[in-house]
């Protein structure tokens, strides 16, 4: 067993403990996959990174990228959490405008804004297509939903790969209570988007949502929200071991692409996820004059110090 340096990061919010917490291991050098996989499972957090040298001349580090159970071959909030922790230990960019990570869809770049030092990657390229309708049937069904609450359904594929459902009022996504054991066995990961209307003040948990009625409080107030959502988002994963995601950035990446294309979001807004399960995540999107769509977040390291890692479990 050998120490590694380890930090562990709370992503898409500046209040620690509000946003999704992220695992970084900043030397994997060495390890094998069974035994990132092993610590991954151990942590138990939806995601666990390890940072490595890269491989390609263009990328600043490369990183792989671990859930509790399997890898994946990107996710958001992971891309933020490790290049936070990466420039936080001292990592220096080839491009002082741009680090380049790369990971298994690819390389993806990081931009660094420079009022905010705000961290957005670029959104991978969206591959999109419709569902079939036995399997939408059946995620409606475990989802406790009607089929006409659900104003629009697509297949998200920007390496993972989620079903998304547009419903047809905010409420509707937070009083949601899934079959999860149904979802894990459908082996779909279903992302849930609701928009607000421009007038509407959202509350920090939907009046309906019986666990936490106690807590109408304007989503504005609450510590960690900077400013009035435009999308609501919940991420049922229980198809690989997660029952429900409090930050999701690629799944936030391949809605705004979506949505967009199809002009129910504006090229900018701001993502709240996370209410129900006590979190207050914030994510940032816009997409610029070339297209390109940016999904952006502040993070914060809550944990600091060294991990003993090695291939062997003696």
């Amino acid at each position: 067993m050998t120490p590694r340096p380890f930090r562990q990061v709370d992503v898409f919010t500046s209040v620690p403990y509000l946003g999704n917490p992220l695992a970084v291991v900043l030397d994997g050098s060495g390890l094998d996959d069974a035994a990132m996989q092993r610590f991954a499972r151990w942590t138990h957090l939806s995601e666990t990174t390890f940072l490595l040298p890269s491989t390609q001349a263009a990328a600043d580090y490369r990183v792989r990228i671990f859930t509790p159970g399997g890898e994946l071959p990107f996710a958001g909030h992971p891309t933020l959490g490790s290049c936070h922790a990466w420039l936080q230990a001292g990592g220096q960019p080839k491009d002082s405008g741009m680090i380049v990570q790369e990971c298994q869809v690819g390389l993806i770049n990081i931009r660094r804004e420079t009022t905010t030092q705000r961290l957005a990657f670029a959104a991978p390229p969206l591959h999109r297509s419709a569902p079939g309708a036995d399997l939408l049937a059946q995620v409606v069904q475990a989802l406790g939903l009607q089929a006409g609450q659900v104003l629009a359904a697509q297949l998200l594929d920007n390496g993972p790969v989620w079903l998304g459902l547009l419903l047809g009022s905010v409420e509707s996504v937070l009083q949601l209570a899934p079959d999860h054991l149904a979802l894990e066995k459908l082996g779909v990961k279903v992302g849930i988007a609701g928009i607000y209307p421009p007038e509407e003040v959202p509350l920090l948990i939907g009046r309906a949502n019986r666990e936490a009625r106690a807590f109408d409080i304007d989503v504005r107030k609450k510590p960690g929200i900077s400013a009035a959502p435009g999308l609501e988002v919940r991420a049922f994963a229980a198809a690989i071991g997660i029952a429900e995601d409090p930050v999701t950035g690629s799944l936030n990446a391949s809605l705004a692409q979506w949505l967009m294309a199809e002009d129910h979001m504006p090229a900018r807004y701001l993502a709240s996820q996370g209410v129900c399960l006590g979190h207050a995540g914030q994510v940032h999107v816009e997409r610029d004059a070339q297209g390109q769509v940016w999904v952006g977040g502040e993070s914060v390291t809550c944990i600091e110090g060294q991990v003993m890692l090695g291939t062997s479990l003696s």
